[in-house]
């Protein structure tokens, strides 16, 4: 059995994983793309965190939407430079596959010119060290606060997805982005939009994973990308109730291999459980059956 304590743990770290889903999730099932530019901004996020904390001397809570605004302006940008010019190719699928790997390694590039290789980390005091007892488990503040940030914006983005004219728009593209066209949608907006708010929700994961482990790395997006795909293949495909649960299960299956089999196992087990699901369930837990033909 997981103690509480761990149980707290794979809560904590599985609602990270399941915000960083949550932007690939947005944009391959919207827009039948994969973006591979989503890691670099995860660490993108986190280094800009820390360079508002610590140069610019903001308050933490006032970082996080001010890197939500600069990496959704940065998912514009990917948008215009690494997918608009290729649409109207027959490759699209795949050069703006390889595209948005370049795109990340610009990214990256331009961080370790900026920072160097070094790992970075928040000024001592940036956040509340408080902490509190929860049925025997001790729980700090920012664990509450990171939690309660990831829920929010899962539940606004499921909102606005659901009840928005803008997410109306999403749908129709979705479904037949040449139809959506016809029927008066602006598709290259609707494009635009999905784009910048899955990244902005992937650099705000970036900035929470950096707080939890009080460090930022050119490579920790590369370290979760594995994760989030794993992620959104169990939860479904294009599924965000899905990317939720999915995140949350992977932070429960690592604590638990860590807890009971050593912290070496944590990937084996995290990744056995996606070819369980796979085998029993491949189109994920809450994918549909049947494939969506464009």
């Amino acid at each position: 059995m997981m103690d509480i304590q761990q149980l707290f743990n794979g809560l904590f770290i599985g609602s990270i994983y399941a915000l960083f889903a949550i932007g690939f999730t947005l944009v391959f099932g919207i827009l039948d793309k994969l973006n591979l530019a989503h890691p670099a901004v995860f660490a993108v996020g986190a280094f800009a965190g820390i360079e508002l904390v610590q140069v610019a001397g903001l308050p933490i809570w006032v970082a996080l939407p001010v890197v939500f605004v600069i990496c959704g302006l940065l998912g514009l940008v990917i948008e215009r430079v690494a997918f608009r010019p290729l649409k109207g190719r027959s490759d699209a699928h795949f050069a703006g596959l390889i595209s948005s790997i370049a795109m990340a390694g610009m990214f990256i590039a331009l961080l370790q010119w900026r920072y160097g290789p070094d790992t970075r980390r928040f000024p001592a005091g940036s956040f509340p060290e408080d902490r509190f007892a929860v049925l025997g488990a001790q729980v700090t503040l920012v664990q509450v606060v990171i939690l309660g940030i990831c829920l929010v914006l899962v539940a606004a983005l499921s909102l606005l997805v659901s009840r928005s004219r803008w997410g109306r728009g999403m749908r129709a593209v979705a479904e037949n982005p040449a139809a959506a066209q016809v029927l008066g949608v602006n598709v290259d907006r609707v494009t635009s939009l999905t784009l910048a708010i899955s990244s902005a929700l992937g650099a705000v994961a970036g900035v929470l994973f950096a707080i939890n482990v009080n460090s930022a790395q050119l490579g920790m997006g590369t370290a979760i990308e594995l994760k989030g795909l794993a992620v959104i293949i169990v939860g479904g495909m294009a599924s965000l109730p899905g990317a939720l649960i999915g995140g949350l299960l992977l932070g429960f299956a690592e604590v638990a291999a860590v807890q009971h089999l050593g912290s070496s196992w944590r990937d084996l087990v995290a990744f056995g459980l996606l070819f369980l699901i796979l085998i029993v369930r491949p189109q994920g837990l809450f994918g549909a059956r049947k494939v969506r033909e464009v």
